[in-house]
């Protein structure tokens, strides 16, 4: 007897408020009373408190949330740093200067608002684990205050049948440290600033005399030799700003290792994403020599505009992220496949917000070359079709899970088979949703929506994480066997 093509688990994950980080809480540069910004007004008021009066409310403080934060001290230390600068005086004491840090912090609830499209991949260590069992790394969209969107992770086991048994995730999360890339590449970084219109003389007056790779402290001082030197800073400013942008879009995010994978997360740093990281799609990406690195394709939004971005880690404790270069890295639902294919890397996407995409480049980061792939045909995939994360790789050929978008805005989920040597070709198009959002799915922050950012195979079997409606995550098991069975009888 054929099994079921699709299987929901009990498992459900629901938005938790008490998963918070402590994050800097800069108050307007705005003048307010006594004709002083915001911040050096507060920054005033707290340096005339009496020392007495300084250690007891941060007694208090302490009290009220060291045991929420690792290294609570350190972090209001560092954010001490971020404000140092309106102290206005030679040295304060130690107790003063953490009780600053924490006027200028605030707890940020990562889920209070949403907790949806996950994906999942095999973890990068698999020590220990029991015979039949490997490890996986989840992740999922965190929707908080404002809309702000981050990436955070689960761990677990799968087993025989696909049995899954989820980790129970930390308690106290951390945001790691932040820092700029070794290095930047100048072909890239001036194509970049092509892109955003941003290519002109005073741009290349700044790149030119840099070298092919060139650091962070060498690109600042050749945009000061051009303040210094260059024409009045009137003429000067837009550009000047938009390659300091660029340079901060791509930096580097470190976790202690102390720190349990559950409680990393990925929070918005660079200024693309200051309204969010959404959607990331993770692939375990082995190499043409064995190597695995994992990517993760997501949208940097800042409130106006979107940017495709890329993260790419081998150990999920250290992540570079970076931006998607190139014409065919445009607008949302980037997908790269799981190795190259003809020496190339391969990726779908849905750059006209329609219709599926497939880009090819010699580089991760590079795109150039895309050609249409598939356009919407089903009743409820009308609206428009993408990509549900990377493509899964069987004997039939690549499986690709789709997003199909029908009336009254319902999302469902599709599949297409692509040819194995050539994917371009489309070999089959389920012609019925694969899943669809059944009663109990139907109402969260976004209703009527299932959605995924990406499965893992388990022996016959997709393991298949999606979002409800954006307010849940639930799993699904779909039989491979049986889905290609019905992609080759269902030609596209």
């Amino acid at each position: 007897m054929s099994k079921p093509l699709v299987t929901r688990t009990p498992h459900r994950f629901e938005r938790d408020p008490n998963r918070v980080i402590a994050k800097p809480y800069l108050p307007g540069e705005e003048i307010g009373p006594g004709n002083g910004s915001r911040a050096w007004l507060l920054m005033e008021r707290i340096l005339a408190m009496p020392e007495p009066e300084v250690r007891e409310v941060l007694a208090k403080t302490l009290a009220l949330f060291s045991h929420r934060h690792a290294d609570f001290e350190a972090v209001l230390e560092r954010h001490f740093a971020l404000v140092a600068h309106h102290v206005g005086v030679a040295s304060i004491s130690r107790e003063r200067r953490l009780l600053v840090g924490s006027y200028y912090t605030n707890e940020y609830s990562i889920e209070g608002a949403a907790l949806f499209n996950p994906s999942i991949v095999l973890a990068p260590d698999q020590e220990g684990v029991g015979a039949g069992q490997r490890r996986f790394v989840m992740s999922l969209r965190a929707v908080g205050e404002g809309h702000i969107s981050s990436i955070e992770f689960r761990t677990g086991l799968v087993g025989v049948e696909s049995r899954l048994v989820f980790d129970r995730p930390g308690p106290r999360l951390v945001t790691g440290s932040r820092t700029a890339p070794r290095w930047y590449d100048k072909r890239l970084f001036r194509a970049k600033l092509t892109e955003l219109a941003a290519g002109n003389d005073l741009a290349w007056t700044v790149l030119d005399p840099l070298p092919e790779r060139f650091t962070l402290v060498e690109l600042e001082r050749s945009l000061l030799a051009l303040e210094a030197n260059g024409p009045p800073a009137a003429i000067s400013f837009e550009t000047t700003k938009l390659i300091r942008v660029l340079a901060a879009s791509s930096y580097v995010t470190t976790f202690p290792e102390t720190s349990a994978l559950s409680e990393r997360v990925l929070f918005p740093a660079g200024p693309h994403e200051t309204r969010g990281m959404e959607d990331a799609r993770f692939v375990r990406f082995v190499d043409d020599d064995g190597r695995a690195t994992y990517y993760a394709t997501y949208t940097a939004y800042d409130g106006f505009e979107i940017m495709p971005q890329l993260i790419e880690t081998d150990d999920f404790l250290t992540f570079r992220i970076g931006t998607l270069n190139g014409p065919a890295a445009q607008n949302k639902g980037m997908a790269l496949f799981p190795r190259r294919i003809g020496g190339k890397y391969v990726m779908l996407s849905r750059r006209d917000r329609e219709n599926l995409h497939l880009a090819t480049s010699s580089e991760v980061d590079h795109w150039m070359d895309v050609a249409p792939l598939h356009r919407p045909m089903r009743p409820w995939e009308l609206m428009q079709i993408g990509n549900c994360g990377s493509p899964i790789e069987t004997a039939a050929g690549w499986l690709v899970i789709t997003h199909g978008v029908g009336p009254m805005r319902r999302y469902v989920l599709g599949a297409l088979l692509l040819d194995l040597d050539d994917p371009s070709k489309v070999v089959g198009h389920l012609q019925e949703p694969l899943l669809e959002p059944e009663e109990s799915e139907r109402e969260g922050y976004v209703p009527n929506v299932v959605y995924t950012c990406g499965g893992m195979v388990n022996g016959d079997d997709l393991v298949l994480p999606y979002g409800l409606s954006d307010g849940a995550v639930g799993v699904a098991l779909i039989a491979i066997p049986e889905l290609l069975a019905r992609l080759q009888a269902q030609p596209a």
